[in-house]
């Protein structure tokens, strides 16, 4: 069995697509996922599958939900071995675990607009594409951020973002599921 981090784009956020964390874990249940914990409301789930699975589970993820709970959430799934390269490719060097974003993209984009991305980041912000990541780093807070409101809108392609301090937590949770603990 590998480890695998399921991480959600739009799920309870602002009173819209609401689906209790508890429900969440019984779908991926059912559908044969093993270990299966969730983390926070926006949406982290750690479970462990054969890797065969791993190519069409996000699918199978979605449409569960919606003949449960009437929405289809975009779910990108990322091994912890994955997760581990994510976080070494990171460019930025901070202490602060909400300054940092990782913001995961469902592919990689074909002609991202990073001169428009450059134009309405502050002089604070910075970011990083490699790959199916973007990296941001804004000392001054993502929500009030004009670059962060337009990455996906730049890059064209779906993403969903999680924070340092999230990255620690999930990867922390996904080695206990792995080593059994």
């Amino acid at each position: 069995m590998n480890t695998y981090i399921a991480l959600f784009r739009g799920i309870n956020v602002g009173g819209k697509n609401i689906l209790p964390m508890n429900e969440l874990v019984k779908i991926l249940e059912n559908i044969g996922c093993k270990k299966v914990q969730s983390y926070i409301q926006s949406g982290n789930v750690i479970f462990q599958i054969k890797p065969g699975k791993k190519t069409k589970i996000a699918e199978e993820i979605s449409l569960k939900i919606f003949e449960n709970f009437g929405f289809e959430p975009k779910v990108i799934i990322i091994e912890l071995a994955d997760l581990y390269e994510v976080v070494d490719n990171n460019p930025f060097n901070t202490q602060d675990g909400k300054s940092l974003h990782f913001s995961f993209l469902d592919k990689v984009p074909e002609s991202p607009d990073l001169d428009s991305l450059n134009s309405i980041k502050t002089d604070s912000e910075e970011f990083k594409l490699i790959q199916k990541i973007f990296y941001l780093y804004a000392p001054d807070g993502v929500g009030r951020s004009k670059l962060a409101a337009k990455v996906e809108q730049k890059l064209g392609v779906s993403a969903t973002a999680r924070n340092w301090n999230t990255i620690k937590k999930l990867i922390s949770m996904a080695e206990n599921i792995s080593t059994g603990n």
